[in-house]
């Protein structure tokens, strides 16, 4: 019989998607359970069928208000806790330096608890781990944590995806969680432009709040409203184009080569997971990383990115990797 492995990563898609080579090495050694937002359910299948995913999204997740703890969902978070508890881990890990995610391993009754440490939340776990380089991907936190569990993950560099059929289609998200991580949408727009006239096919998806402006332009955009649909959208590109942003981690589980545009944060952290994945890296700020808000009117890190300077280099990679690809390429 297995040990039973509880794995927290309560936070976004992309964070979760990362998670993916840890989550597939721990499913053969221990019975694992992933507590992560509803739509983990939606990659279950697609990315890790051998673990069980229970769906909760904490109150501590969200954009605004998280710390109203008067609005918490008390009643869901203690029946959480007994469900956590009757399953009766072994082990629970979290590759966050996150005292709210060592607070809740605790609670969650698991025997050994391991994680990093900060602000004095080792006293919630059994087994402190140390931290990578400040600069390291998120993928070696869980490179450290499958370390401590006996498992072998590769390291980023050594992570190559299958071959697959590239459909000719360049795929440009420009939605994100946060504003501050949109490029500007008028920017998008003439990449979509400079890409047709080189009858290159362009598939236009965005969030719902963006819908309107493609439409005002003309664009038929795709709007997927969930996990499934845009993996969907995916499945029918070669390519993808967009923000730093979970559709673009999610893009590279796929086997798609990504280009992302990144302003508050750091590509060394945060950059999609796939050999053939490029970035542009936005304009230096002071407070880069930022997460969540911005301290000046406007993301200029990102927003001062241009066209100019980004279509040479759009243009290199859809060439290289839809344009000039050899045409046998096994599905």
């Amino acid at each position: 019989m297995k040990p039973r492995l509880l794995v927290l990563e309560l936070w976004g898609l992309g964070d979760l998607v990362i998670a993916t080579q840890f989550l597939r090495a721990a499913a053969e050694k221990y019975d694992v359970t992933l507590l992560a937002k509803p739509y983990a359910l939606e990659l279950q299948s697609r990315l890790w069928p051998a673990v069980a995913v229970i769906p909760f999204s904490v109150p501590w997740t969200a954009f605004r208000a998280k710390y109203q703890v008067w609005r918490w969902p008390w009643p869901e978070l203690f029946q959480l806790r007994r469900q956590l508890r009757e399953k009766a881990f072994d082990y629970g890990v979290s590759a966050r330096w996150d005292p709210r995610d060592h607070l809740a391993l605790k609670l969650s009754g698991a025997r050994e608890r391991l994680g990093f440490s900060r602000l004095k939340s080792r006293r919630y776990l059994t087994q402190e781990l140390v931290r990578p380089t400040p600069l390291a991907h998120r993928h070696e936190y869980w490179r450290v944590v499958g370390a401590a569990l006996g498992l072998v993950l590769p390291p980023r560099s050594e992570i190559f995806a299958g071959p697959r059929a590239l459909p000719p289609v360049v795929f440009i998200h420009t939605g994100a969680r946060l504003p501050l991580r949109v490029w500007p949408l008028e920017n998008y727009f003439e990449l979509v432009r400079r890409l047709r006239q080189k009858n290159v096919a362009v598939q236009v998806a965005c969030d719902e709040d963006q819908l309107g402006w493609w439409q005002r332009q003309g664009e038929t955009a795709a709007g997927p409203r969930n996990v499934t649909e845009l993996l969907a959208c995916l499945d029918r590109a070669g390519v993808f184009i967009g923000n730093d942003s979970g559709p673009g981690h999610l893009a590279a589980s796929c086997g798609l080569p990504t280009f992302t545009l990144f302003g508050p944060q750091l590509p060394e952290w945060f950059a999609p997971l796939h050999p053939a994945a490029e970035v542009v890296v936005g304009r230096a700020c002071p407070y880069k990383p930022c997460s969540d808000y911005c301290r000046f009117a406007e993301p200029f890190c990102l927003r001062g990115v241009s066209v100019a300077e980004v279509w040479p280099r759009v243009e290199s990679f859809v060439t290289r990797h839809l344009i000039a690809r050899p045409k046998d390429i096994p599905n």
